[in-house]
């Protein structure tokens, strides 16, 4: 009688020992969060990386444009213009020391705009899947400023530098986790443009 007592209470004990245990609903709750929480974390990393790099290619294009502010503009008629290319390998150069691909931009082969830019020029190389990096030089760039002389606005001739750099997302692979059916652009032109009055 006493040891079907002892194991009665031994089951009791077992039964309100597993229904106080939670160990089973928090790896539920685990595996529920963890998409999320991945989502999240590379969301943040990959929108943080493409801010980052945004800020590195607006230096480029900047320091660009000042290059080419400060040279000649005597060469300009000549089909590939020296000083359009030294900006080029300006720009390759300052992307490679930010850490960044040039995308075989040394080596790309200037294109006139010709018409109504006669000064501009265009380099396009590709750049794996993520598209296509595009260098845009316009050494007659007409700006207008907001400041007036005479009632009439000031314009002045400058050199416009234009960077569309590619950006290849990581979020897009993370998304379809958790919604397999998630349509998430896979790629994105990063686009800044810098203007100095031409000094020559």
């Amino acid at each position: 009688m006493i040891g079907v007592r002892h194991f009665i209470a031994s089951l009791c004990r077992r039964a309100k020992s597993a229904a106080t245990d939670t160990t089973g609903s928090q790896i539920v709750e685990f595996a529920v969060a963890l998409p999320l929480l991945l989502v999240v974390v590379v969301g943040i990393f990959d929108f943080g990386n493409a801010y980052n790099i945004k800020q590195k290619v607006t230096n480029v294009a900047r320091e660009a444009a000042r290059m080419g502010a400060s040279q000649s503009t005597g060469d300009l008629t000549q089909p590939t213009p020296a000083s359009i290319l030294e900006i080029r390998d300006m720009v390759s150069s300052a992307l490679q020391t930010s850490k960044l691909s040039d995308c075989g931009l040394g080596t790309t082969a200037a294109v006139p705009a010709g018409g109504s830019t006669p000064w501009k020029w265009t380099f396009t190389t590709p750049c794996g899947t993520a598209g296509n990096l595009v260098l845009s030089v316009d050494r007659g760039y007409v700006f207008t400023s907001t400041l007036t002389a005479g009632g009439n606005s000031i314009k002045m001739i400058t050199t416009n530098v234009t960077l569309l750099y590619p950006y290849q997302w990581q979020f897009n692979r993370i998304i379809t986790v958790m919604l397999p059916t998630a349509i998430y652009p896979g790629t994105t032109q990063i686009s800044v443009s810098s203007v100095v009055a031409n000094q020559n």
